[in-house]
C-alpha cells in the first residue's frame, strides 16, 4: 500500500449491540462496508497480528485510545483498529480494553488485509494468516500517509513495533498541522 491509493471495497461482517434482543448475547449481524467506515472522514486505521496479543494489548491499542483527544485536535474523526479476527473476538477484546474512542473492525476472513497486500502467514506462532503491523492516515477512503513495520515476511521470527506506533502518527500529524499553519 502507498499514499494516494484508495482502500479496497470490502464488506465486513460485524456484530453490533441491539437492545431489542433479550438474553446474555444481545448482538445481531450487521454488514459494514469500507465506505461506512472511511467515506467523508479523516481517520487513523491501524492493524496488528491479533486481538489479545501482548504488544497489541499492552502498547499499540492502549496508546491510540489514550491519545484520542490529541488525534482529534489534529483533525482525526475516528480511530479504527483492524485485525484478522472475527467480530466475536474483536468485540470481546474491545470490551476487555474498555475502549471508548477506538472502534474495532473485524477482518475475519482477511479479505481487506489481503487486498492491501498486508496478509502474512504466522504459522510459526500457530496463528495462521494474519495482518502485518501497520498504520495509516486515511482521508475519505484514500491513504494520506502509510506507516508499515519493517521486515514484512511470512513466519517472521520478529514482531517489529515502532513505525506504526501512536507516537509516530502523532509526530506526523503535528508536522502536517505545523506546515498547514505556516
Amino acid at each position: 500500500m502507498k499514499t494516494g491509493v484508495a482502500l479496497p471495497k470490502v464488506t465486513f461482517r460485524t456484530r453490533v449491540r441491539d437492545e431489542s434482543i433479550a438474553g446474555p448475547n444481545p448482538f445481531r449481524w450487521q454488514d459494514r462496508t469500507t465506505d461506512d467506515y472511511f467515506k467523508g472522514k479523516r481517520v487513523i486505521l491501524f492493524s496488528l497480528p491479533g486481538a489479545f496479543t501482548p504488544t497489541c494489548s499492552t502498547y499499540q491499542l492502549p496508546g491510540f485510545e489514550q491519545n484520542a483527544e490529541t488525534f482529534a485536535a489534529h483533525g482525526i474523526d475516528a480511530i479504527y483498529c483492524m485485525s484478522v479476527n472475527d467480530s466475536f473476538v474483536m468485540n470481546k477484546w474491545a470490551q476487555s480494553q474498555d475502549l471508548k474512542a477506538v472502534s474495532v473492525i473485524p477482518d475475519g476472513s482477511g479479505e481487506f488485509t489481503r487486498k492491501i497486500g498486508m496478509l502474512v502467514a504466522k504459522d510459526n506462532l500457530g496463528f495462521g494468516m494474519r495482518s502485518w503491523r501497520y498504520a495509516a492516515v486515511v482521508d475519505n477512503g484514500v491513504v494520506e500517509a502509510w506507516f508499515e513495520e519493517p521486515g514484512f515476511e511470512d513466519n517472521c521470527a520478529e514482531d517489529p513495533y515502532g513505525v506504526s506506533s501512536p507516537e509516530n502518527l502523532l509526530d506526523y500529524l503535528a508536522e502536517v498541522s505545523k506546515e498547514a499553519a505556516a
